[in-house]
């Protein structure tokens, strides 16, 4: 996972601490301190796995005498009952983790397997899946993660990666024009600078200051195509905005470089993981 170490354990952390709060309640007082126990992690459903370092370190973090086993890889391609994980210790440590540790994985394993359904619609063309930066606040990171693993590439992580003027910059800058000069004086001129367009006479501003990237707000393909047309592989194109699994083909059939999907990450539904208990044994003293 290529995410920075001691940010992912600052995310576990927290969501940890969300939960358990003061303590849980019901483990610490239903099931015995010494009751060591195995549990399996699996899918009850079609889909591609992500988050298993996640899931690992939240077991870690509440109890280090936690062993964790993952039994498949990110990416992988899940049926129901794969077996994804053995995780074996206290039982009450088992329990307090299980829900955190599941979100996690449940979460990022549903943007994983949303982004490569759209990935496999436009299989066979240049044209690549971007996703946005409507994502969870605070799971930014894992959530950009989750759709690479599923095929799909990121877009800009923050707003201080990129410029991209959108519809309400240009009016407050006056017009495309305006609000370009104004980002190349503000910034490096190896930051790249985007303009959202809603028609073909905004294209053309667009391409006449010679921008980086043209994103091509609710056009229909029609549109778009023309868009294409008189681009002429000056700049990347962007498809954005009414992009549904089901016109994700004939959005790419019109040329463009780039889909973005701000649902890859707000609407994807979370993959059904559970974690089943399948012995408990007193902890043995030598």
């Amino acid at each position: 996972m290529d995410i920075s170490s001691h940010w992912l354990d600052r995310v576990v952390r927290r969501a940890l601490e969300e939960d358990l709060g003061t303590g849980d309640l019901t483990a610490n007082s239903v099931v015995p301190a010494e009751l060591q126990t195995v549990g399996l992690i699996q899918s009850k459903e079609n889909g591609v796995l992500a988050g298993l370092e996640v899931a690992r370190r939240v077991f870690a973090r509440l109890d280090p005498g936690i062993q964790f086993r993952g039994r498949v890889d990110d990416g992988e391609r899940l049926r129901p009952g794969t077996l994804i994980a053995e995780v074996s210790g206290s039982a009450r440590s088992i329990l307090s983790g299980e829900r955190v540790a599941l979100n996690f994985l449940q979460r990022l394993s549903g943007i994983a397997t949303l982004t490569s359904r759209c990935v496999e619609r436009i299989e066979g063309s240049s044209t690549r899946i971007v996703d946005t930066r409507k994502t969870t606040p605070g799971l930014r990171a894992l959530e950009k993660y989750a759709v690479r693993v599923g095929g799909g590439c990121n877009h800009r992580f923050g707003l201080y990666d990129m410029v991209m003027i959108k519809d309400n910059h240009i009016k407050m800058a006056g017009g495309i024009q305006e609000a370009v000069e104004r980002a190349r004086r503000g910034v490096s001129p190896m930051v790249r600078i985007e303009v959202e367009v809603e028609d073909l006479a905004m294209l053309e501003e667009a391409l006449a200051v010679g921008v980086d990237v043209v994103m091509l707000d609710n056009m229909s393909p029609e549109l778009m195509k023309e868009a294409v047309r008189r681009a002429g592989g000056r700049v990347l194109l962007e498809a954005s905005g009414g992009i549904r699994e089901d016109n994700l083909a004939a959005v790419a059939e019109t040329g463009v470089d780039l889909i973005s999907m701000g649902a890859l990450t707000h609407s994807a539904r979370s993959l059904d993981i559970s974690l089943d208990l399948i012995e408990a044994k007193p902890l043995s003293v030598e």
